[in-house]
């Protein structure tokens, strides 16, 4: 009988590169919300894939900035380097074709990475004409020591299966760290929190959703139902009418879309009632985003 093998693999790269997507197509279900803005992703997020003789968990981390001008953005520098220092195998995602200068930041960064290092060159079906690929792949391969360089679509699903059966080679021989049942090592709440900020995020434009977050005041989960009350918090007066919108419609639709997603997650009806406050200048602030529930490290 083969022993069991379980180990953390980090997904890193730039901000908006599809680790995130990635990591949902890997697993086969949500466990991180996904738009195509940057910071999306704010916190460290634990996805536990459980197999007969292998448990991998892939770690999703913010993508790593260039410039950390606020607290938040450092903040999630800091638990992007957190999760590289304990990985036992790392996933360096950039995009297949497009190299820029924040992927040889994060590229540097790996350097003194003790763990192994997977390139995942992301969006391959973006690639035309299909030869230009090997170029690519060989320019890969002159940036580092890659012990391994996957091309895929995480979008299109394409060769994630490979991507999978390399990664348990890499994990040391142990014991599987959490119950083969579970997927996340977040709750329903943060959960519910994300996928209303999800909604915003795809709502809103501009810098508005930078200068959001979402805190759960409440989560009842009744015999017939499931009630939530959400606190919307912005950073200054002006952005709370662009969040709400003109006779509320913003918050009408985003609250309907979060809703449904939650009753489907839930497999239960939702009550779900927002608010939107402000709190000045929250994302520079380390006591209020400790208190909203960033991580420090």
């Amino acid at each position: 009988m083969s022993e069991m093998r379980c180990g953390f693999v980090a997904v890193v790269g730039r901000p908006n590169v599809g680790k995130s997507t990635l990591i949902n197509a890997l697993m086969g279900t949500k466990v991180s919300i996904v738009t195509a803005k940057p910071q999306t992703t704010r916190h460290r997020i634990l996805a536990v894939h459980t197999t007969a003789d292998t448990q991998i968990i892939f770690v999703d981390t913010p993508g790593l900035h260039r410039k950390a001008g606020k607290a938040m953005n450092r903040m999630m520098n800091r638990t992007a380097a957190s999760a590289l220092a304990d990985a036992d195998l790392v996933l360096f995602m950039s995009e297949a074709g497009r190299w820029t200068e924040e992927d040889g930041d994060v590229l540097q960064r790996l350097q003194s990475a003790s763990a192994p290092v997977i390139a995942v060159l992301n969006k391959v079906d973006l690639v035309k004409p299909k030869e230009k690929l090997l170029e690519i792949i060989s320019e890969t391969a002159g940036r580092h020591e890659f012990a391994d360089i996957i091309p895929v679509s995480a979008k299109k699903n394409d060769n994630l299966a490979t991507l999978l059966s390399l990664i348990p080679g890499y994990l040391p021989e142990s014991p599987q760290l959490f119950p083969e049942d579970m997927q996340t090592d977040r709750g329903v709440e943060f959960h519910a929190a994300e996928t209303i900020r999800e909604k915003l995020t795809l709502s809103l434009h501009q810098e508005i959703p930078y200068g959001l977050t979402v805190q759960i005041e409440r989560f009842e989960t009744e015999e017939n139902r499931t009630t939530i009350n959400a606190i919307i918090w912005v950073e200054r007066d002006s952005q709370k009418g662009i969040v709400v919108g003109k006779g509320g419609s913003v918050l009408k639709r985003v609250g309907k879309e979060a809703r449904l997603e939650l009753k489907e997650k839930l497999q239960r009806p939702v009550h779900l009632e927002l608010w939107v406050k402000v709190k000045d200048n929250w994302a520079d602030s380390e006591k209020d985003l400790l208190s909203l529930g960033y991580e420090s490290t």
